[in-house]
């Protein structure tokens, strides 16, 4: 299973969703002599990333080496974290720090023991420089273990300044807007929007941006946790609401047939590659590493991208991903693992990933300049000063069985959806049958 917030992030996106094969981690020796503090000891790290995201990743590490004397090994474990850090816990040979791409791997690892909370350091450091609701996704039963490093931002609708120019168009600022601003697109000649449905996430995603700016974040919260059911009205209303998109043949290039045949590659293609067919493309932050390394796009001049926009009258949406930096406790250099986290949490650490691209921070403390152009620079500022109201990822919630699976759950129902989008209330039952059955598993 393919996680859009880590592996389609950075300059490699197209790479690495194709399948790029992962760079080895062998030992980083430190810069600095042996005078420093953890000079001698190594800290393991385990995590997801592959490519320009475990290279880019690797320039954070050796920044903390030479800092502190410290050697790092950083381990790729594919996209099944969970399974492959719980055969590593099991045979003796567990990693000192995860980088956990998803809240519920998170709360699993918490409740399976295997978490050490967080040092009084980097609870502070936290307290001050990120907004609660990240201390929230860290926490399992009020402790916190986790240290939210990198961030995505979701609610990115990104389009060519070419076709919305030819078209007489404006980015929009409503969802309706945005729709008319479609058609417009439509009339002069390309879709309006290449939609990836052949992947299941991205159709969540669009769920998702709709229904929090649409319902709030009280009710997404009560979703996600399946404290609200997906028969809800509000649910229904969602749905509607996405279906008048999806409905709408002049809107989503090739039709639905086409969409459902559509991977998220190709979905940026359609919009940035050589022969457009569509103006948009909605997709997160990681859209703009795909049109500048595989299709030679200058993001903020050829390629650029508007918040998703407010939905009914609601607040304009802002639904994140993430990896946190956790510590286990059967790690064989655990105390080292926490001064690791400690160095994470700062705006130092942040800073060298910023500068190498393909990054975002949720740290307050972080100096925009660091980042490398001003789209970047404007989507984590849209992701810092949206505070408190940003929401992660509702699938990413879920259990994988509901959330995360390829051809079931709400990735297969939201497939069928735009497939045939003519009964909202007949799809929230299907989805409430499938959430149910998930979650009580």
């Amino acid at each position: 299973m393919m996680r859009r917030t880590t592996l389609l992030t950075g300059c490699t996106a197209l790479a690495l969703a194709l399948g790029a094969t992962a760079c080895g981690g062998g030992p980083v020796t430190p810069a600095g002599g042996g005078d420093k503090a953890l000079a001698g000891q190594t800290v393991t790290v385990a995590g997801v990333w592959t490519g320009s995201e475990q290279k880019n990743f690797q320039k954070v590490l050796d920044a903390f080496s030479a800092k502190t004397g410290a050697k790092t090994q950083f381990v790729s474990t594919g996209d099944n974290v969970s399974t492959v850090v719980g055969s590593k816990i099991e045979g003796g040979n567990a990693p000192d720090v995860v980088m956990v791409p998803q809240v519920g791997v998170l709360q699993q690892f918490a409740q399976k023991g295997w978490l050490q909370p967080l040092s009084t350091t980097a609870r502070q450091t936290i307290g001050a420089d990120f907004a609660s609701v990240w201390k929230n996704y860290g926490s399992v039963d009020g402790t916190l273990y986790g240290l939210y490093f990198k961030a995505a931002h979701k609610s990115t609708v990104w389009y060519s300044p070419d076709a919305l120019a030819q078209a007489g168009v404006e980015p929009p600022k409503t969802y309706d807007e945005m729709l008319k601003a479609g058609r417009t697109v439509s009339d002069s000649g390309l879709a309006a929007f290449a939609v990836a449905g052949q992947d299941g996430w991205t159709l969540t995603d669009w769920f998702e941006n709709i229904y929090l700016s649409q319902a709030g974040p009280e009710k997404y919260d009560a979703l996600a946790a399946h404290k609200l059911k997906w028969t809800d009205a509000s649910v229904v209303k969602a749905l509607t609401t996405l279906g008048k998109l999806f409905k709408d043949k002049q809107l989503i290039a090739g039709g639905q047939k086409e969409a459902l045949n559509t991977d998220f590659p190709g979905s940026v293609e359609k919009v940035f590659g050589p022969e457009p067919k569509a103006g948009m493309v909605y997709e997160g932050d990681f859209v703009a590493g795909v049109a500048h390394d595989q299709f030679g796009r200058t993001i903020g001049q050829d390629a650029n991208f508007f918040a998703f926009p407010a939905v009914d009258g609601g607040s304009a949406p802002v639904v994140s991903g993430g990896d946190a930096a956790v510590v286990l406790k059967d790690g064989k250099n655990a105390k080292a693992g926490m001064k690791l986290l400690e160095y994470l949490a700062t705006p130092e650490a942040a800073a060298v990933w910023a500068k190498a691209g393909g990054f975002l921070s949720p740290n307050k403390k972080l100096d925009l300049a660091s980042y490398g152009d001003d789209v970047t620079r404007a989507t984590a500022k849209s992701l810092v000063a949206a505070g408190d109201s940003v929401r992660f990822d509702m699938s990413d919630q879920a259990p994988a069985a509901f959330g995360g699976t390829k051809g079931a759950g709400e990735w297969k129902l939201l497939q069928d959806f735009l497939g045939d989008p003519s009964d909202p209330k007949a799809t929230a039952d299907r989805l409430e049958a499938a959430a149910a059955k998930a979650y009580q598993g």
